[in-house]
Formats: C-alpha cells, structure tokens, sequence
C-alpha cells in the first residue's frame, strides 16, 4: 500500500474546499453539482471522492474549518489585559470579514442549510455554542476586572454581540454601499458604550 503524504493530502483537501467555496458562492449548495465543484478543482469525480465522499462532507468540512478559526481566534485574545478591546478586535475581524462577498454568501447558505439539513444543523449549532460560550467567559473576565458593566447578563450581551456580526453579513449582502471600513468606528463606539460600566 502506497503512503499517504500528509501534507499533500491536505493541500488536496484545500484545493477542494475552496473550489467548491468559489461554486457555492455563486450558485448556493443546491445549485452546485459535485461535477461543478470538480471542475473548479481541476480533478475527475473519483479523485474528489477520495477526500469527501459527497456535497454535504465538503459542507461539513467548511464548517469545521469556521469553528477551527474562531477557536483559534479567541485564543488569541486570552491573553489580553483590556477585555473590552479584545471583543472590538474580534468584532473588528469579523466586520472585515464579512465584507468578503465569499464569506458573506457562504454564511447565509450554512445558516439556510442548516434549518433543513439535520447534520448541518447539528455542526452550525455546536459551533455558534462554542463561539458564545467562549464570548460569555470573556464578558465574565471583563466583568471581574471592573471592564465591563456587572448589570449586563454576560448570556445576553453575548447573543446581541453575536447578532451584530450577524447583521454586518446581512448589510455586506443587502447594501450594496456598504463599506466594512466607514462602519467600524460606530461598531467600537457602540461596543465600548454597550459594555461600560455605569459611571459611579
């Protein structure tokens, strides 16, 4: 049996996995076929099916890769003595983020498969878990340090935290004015005054 080289099979991976990120961006996960996505790739059916077995393992792959980056970027933050400039480097990240049209387009077709696909569902909800989990323990240590405003209910600020990424995905999509650099500085002010304590 021939060796697997690791690295080879992950740059294969790769090359995959952004070929069909490019497919679904244009057509949706429905409107792509496994033939598309092989096309994009440079590769026949059977060479794709060794890395993924189908559409909805590649789908799949794409979410870990999302869950991969966001554990990897509250690591990051760890660190940090100013909890509150963590959290507007993070929505920073993903502001910048969802000005990508790629990213933009893939998040809304996860967020629609996942209300109709179980698996997907199941992977989409693990990773929204984690990253809220993650924000609630840094709204805590915040909290702690006398950073963040000890009235606000670290679950709730998370899921409004949250939902202001989410909304800056919706306006990259819907507006098409809408320039991730102009908004940045009402994004911080708005994060810095939401999370303040209340003077005296």
């Amino acid at each position: 049996m021939r060796k697997v080289d690791p690295a080879r099979h992950e740059a294969k991976r790769r090359q995959i996995i952004e070929a069909a990120l490019s497919c679904f961006a244009r057509k949706g996960f429905h409107g792509t076929s496994t033939n598309e996505i092989c096309a994009a790739a440079g590769m026949s059916p059977g060479n794709l099916f060794h890395y993924f077995p189908n559409k909805q393992a590649v789908i799949a792959a794409i979410a870990e890769d999302d869950r991969r980056e966001m554990v990897e970027r509250f690591a990051g933050l760890a660190g940090q003595d100013d909890v509150v400039a963590a959290i507007e480097q993070l929505a920073g990240e993903l502001l910048q983020q969802s000005a990508d049209p790629v990213y933009a387009r893939i998040s809304i077709e996860i967020a629609a498969e996942a209300m109709s696909n179980s698996e997907i569902g199941k992977l989409f909800a693990a990773n929204e878990a984690r990253v809220k989990a993650d924000l609630v323990a840094l709204l805590e240590r915040g909290i702690a340090r006398g950073q963040v405003d000890p009235e606000l209910q670290p679950e709730l600020a998370a899921t409004w935290l949250i939902a202001l990424a989410d909304g800056a995905v919706g306006r990259a999509l819907m507006d098409a004015d809408f320039d991730a650099a102009s908004h940045a500085p009402v994004l911080m002010r708005m994060i810095r005054r939401f999370l303040a304590p209340s003077p005296g």
